[in-house]
Order: C-alpha cells, then sequence, then structure tokens
C-alpha cells in the first residue's frame, strides 16, 4: 500500500505517539505536516528524520491547539506547505490528576480544549477539501479512558469519551462519502506523558523507575506490556488503506487486554 500524495496533519507530533504515528505514514509515502511544541533545534532534526524514510515532504506548524485561531492557521498553513489535509490524526493530548473537588478549573478548560476542543476544531475545518476530492481519513487518537474510567482523571476520560462520540458522529455524517472517521483507544504508552505519571508514582510510594512501571501496567495492562507508538502507526496506516474503506465510526483498543476485563 502507498499513501504517495496523500497529505497527512499529525497534531502533537514532535514526539511520543503523534512522531510514532507520523513516522509510519511517512514510511507509507505520505507527506507529513509535523505539529506541536519544541526547540528549533529539534523539530529540525525531527522534520529531517521523517524526510528520509521516504523523501516525503515534510512541514511543521507550531500552533497551540488552545487557542482555535491558531487551529485555523494549522489548516491554512499545511494547504499552503504541502496541499490540503488528506489524512487527518487528532493526537494532541494533555494530562492532569486531581480529584474532581480539587481538580483545579484552568487545568478542566486546557484539558479539554487541547483533548477535545481542538479535535472539533481540526475536523470541521479538513471536511470540506475532504468531500471536493470525496476521499479521507480522519483517525482521533482517543485512549482506552475513551471506553473506561479511573480516578483522578476527570477532564481526561470526559474529553476521551466526547471524542469517541464526536467519531461517530462525524463516521455518520460522511458515511456516504469516501470520508472515514474512526478513533484509536492506546491503553498504556511509554510516552513522555506516561513517563511522568510513573516518575509520580515512583516519587509517591518509594518505589524504583521499574517497580513504578510494573506497578503502573499491573493495575490496568494485563499483557504488562507498553503498546508502542509504532503498533499505532501502523493501525493508522491500515486505517488509511483500501480494506478499511467500511471501517467507519469504531472505537479500537489497543490495550493489551485492558479494556476486556
Amino acid at each position: 500500500m502507498t499513501l504517495k500524495g496523500k497529505v497527512a496533519l499529525v497534531t502533537g507530533s514532535t514526539s511520543g505517539i503523534g512522531l510514532g504515528i507520523a513516522r509510519e505514514l511517512a514510511k507509507a509515502g505520505a507527506s507529513i505536516m509535523l505539529n506541536g511544541f519544541g526547540d528549533a533545534a529539534t523539530i529540525e532534526a525531527v522534520k529531517k528524520e521523517i524526510a528520509g524514510l521516504s523523501g516525503a515532504k515534510v512541514g511543521f506548524s507550531g500552533a497551540d491547539l488552545s487557542r482555535p485561531a491558531e487551529i485555523e492557521t494549522l489548516i491554512d498553513e499545511t494547504r499552503k506547505q504541502l496541499g490540503s489535509t488528506d489524512i487527518l490524526v487528532n493526537n494532541a493530548g494533555i494530562q492532569h490528576t486531581a480529584l474532581i473537588e480539587d481538580f483545579p478549573t484552568d487545568r478542566w478548560d486546557a484539558v479539554i480544549a487541547i483533548n477535545l476542543s481542538a479535535v472539533f476544531h481540526c475536523t470541521r475545518l479538513v471536511l470540506k477539501d475532504m468531500k471536493a476530492k470525496n476521499w479521507g481519513r480522519i483517525i482521533n487518537i482517543a485512549s482506552a479512558h475513551g471506553l473506561v474510567a479511573s480516578v483522578q482523571k476527570v477532564a481526561y476520560v470526559a474529553a476521551k469519551h466526547g471524542v469517541v462520540g464526536m467519531t461517530k458522529v462525524t463516521a455518520l455524517e460522511t458515511a456516504e462519502t469516501g470520508i472515514t472517521c474512526n478513533a484509536i483507544c492506546p491503553g498504556w504508552v511509554l510516552t513522555p506523558l506516561v513517563q511522568k505519571q510513573i516518575d509520580a508514582l515512583a516519587e509517591r510510594e518509594k518505589l524504583s523507575p521499574e517497580a513504578a512501571k510494573m506497578r503502573l501496567l499491573g493495575e490496568k495492562q494485563p499483557s504488562k506490556e507498553f503498546v508502542t507508538p509504532e503498533q499505532l502507526g501502523g493501525l493508522a496506516v491500515f486505517l488509511c488503506s483500501p480494506a478499511a474503506a467500511q471501517i467507519r465510526g469504531q472505537a479500537m483498543p489497543v490495550d493489551g487486554g485492558w479494556t476486556v476485563q
């Protein structure tokens, strides 16, 4: 399968899951629009690496997805640098943990803005071009927490459940077109975001880093192995293939058995 001639916008793609997905899409031949934070040298290194995977064109935008106006700029920059978006991967996300009664309202607003509202804004802004071509793939990176809940993650769980719901609506509204929308729901993936949770657990429980990792995995993920960004990228590439043309509106767990318990 080749994605040559396709333009893929992957939000939150300068590290972690987003970078893993961008790499796999690039290997399949897609041009990649990167988005995220990082110093200039790091961004240039990532761009060079992605371009070297298949000779694909690579662009970058540092748009802040908590700001709708900057999301509009991101879509415009993608069009100017690479062409209109054929594949949208809504991946950017942040986390904050606290009991509901202690949850800072500004952190609630930030998590909802980036994890949920940005998915809406990116989706609404790319659909016109996708409909004009009668082809598109919208892949929302939800979470196992889009299907089940955990304590102290009220904003994240609410946002990811919202992403799963938005995926279904988008799929229904595009059901008679060549556009599909699906959600990937990862379990624990060893990303910088999860590493922070491991470090916090190790400090709180006075555990070694390795013991903290096993504690985290053991609580939720029966395989006791982390999902890898490469595995998620492989699934994203499959969802862009003709074989996936009638997979619509699904929330697909990749979670080592977490949500089957």
